[in-house]
């Protein structure tokens, strides 16, 4: 049976409301976009600049400090532990515990968890063929598997768009080149990776060694040798060192000049008590130096945490195996601060 037909009318509703409506509606579309591109614009324009004072990069739950933090260790232990994995500081790559098949991934997530600190993301990479020349961080890939290692890494960090990235490129090898006898084969790797790792936001600094090591025209001189200076932004000094900052800065300004005015950046993570003499190798009595992001001039862009504060430098001075854990120098480190 068919429905009964209604006599009943429905007014129309007023045009002028409905046009309002959609024009806000308009409206908010277009302030949506127009915020989500600021804040590509943003993000984008803080990639593009170069790390300066103020700089700060992540501090990674996946460091051995965050790890040792958890770990069920004493009490003491723990609290320098868990100081430390709060600390931003770069993180190392390496063939190690970043292999081939892994690096890409690895490198995805530390940007993904830098993004979520609105941080830089620093990253050592240490995977040099004869990396460390017999000593102590004795390792590194061989050529072929090294040129597929750095590319994957750098096609990670070019995935990452809208994060500043820095990079520390290979820790020793141009001031361990003299002794080595190896600076001719060792800057075609390094050219390797300066190619593989370059792109957008972006920011790589060779390793110069530290004031203490080679003479300013010495390592000026092996600088120049690489043919790299044109490619990079900068030398990287007193990674895994202790000198205290005035000398590095002083260091990082001789080779500026004689170099044509190339940046810098300083590890000061290790140096609050600056050096002992002529020992580098887990010397005792050392502190935390100055955190990242607090120094910077014309020439050093910025000062970063770049060895891990706890890890070892080698198997001496009572130490484990390099880059291991090391309760004992976590405590040193920090002590009075935590």
């Amino acid at each position: 049976m068919p429905a009964p037909h209604s006599t009943s009318t429905r007014r129309p509703l007023p045009r002028g409301p409905l046009i309002v409506g959609a024009l806000l509606v308009v409206l908010a579309l277009i302030v949506v976009f127009a915020v989500g591109r600021l804040t590509l614009a943003a993000a984008d324009a803080a990639s593009a600049a170069a790390p300066a004072v103020g700089t700060r990069i992540l501090a990674s739950s996946t460091s051995t400090a965050a790890r040792a933090s958890v770990s069920g260790g004493g009490a003491r232990e723990t609290a320098a532990a868990d100081w430390l994995a709060r600390q931003p500081t770069t993180v190392w790559l390496t063939p190690e515990g970043d292999p081939i098949d892994a690096v890409h991934d690895r490198v995805v997530r530390l940007a993904d968890e830098a993004r979520g600190q609105d941080a830089a993301l620093s990253v050592a990479v240490y995977g040099l063929p004869d990396r460390d020349c017999g000593s102590h961080s004795t390792g590194g890939l061989d050529p072929e598997d090294y040129a597929e290692w750095t590319s994957r890494i750098g096609r990670a960090l070019a995935s990452a768009a809208g994060l500043q990235k820095i990079v520390i490129l290979e820790p020793d090898s141009v001031a361990l080149s003299p002794s080595c006898g190896s600076l001719t084969e060792r800057a075609g790797y390094l050219r390797t990776a300066v190619d593989n790792l370059s792109g957008p936001g972006t920011w790589i600094y060779i390793d110069a060694g530290n004031s203490a090591w080679h003479p300013a025209e010495e390592m000026a001189e092996l600088l120049r040798a690489t043919g790299l200076l044109s490619s990079v932004r900068g030398v990287a000094l007193n990674v895994s060192n202790y000198q205290d900052t005035a000398s590095e800065f002083a260091y990082a300004h001789e080779l500026s000049d004689l170099l044509g005015g190339t940046h810098a950046v300083i590890d000061t993570s290790r140096n609050g008590a600056g050096p002992a003499g002529a020992q580098w190798c887990n010397p005792a009595g050392r502190r935390v130096g100055s955190e990242g992001g607090s120094y910077g001039d014309g020439v050093v862009d910025t000062n970063l945490w770049i060895k891990p504060p706890g890890e070892s430098d080698g198997a001496c001075n009572g130490g484990p195996a390099a880059g291991a854990w090391w309760p004992d120098a976590a405590i040193e480190l920090t002590r009075g601060l935590v």
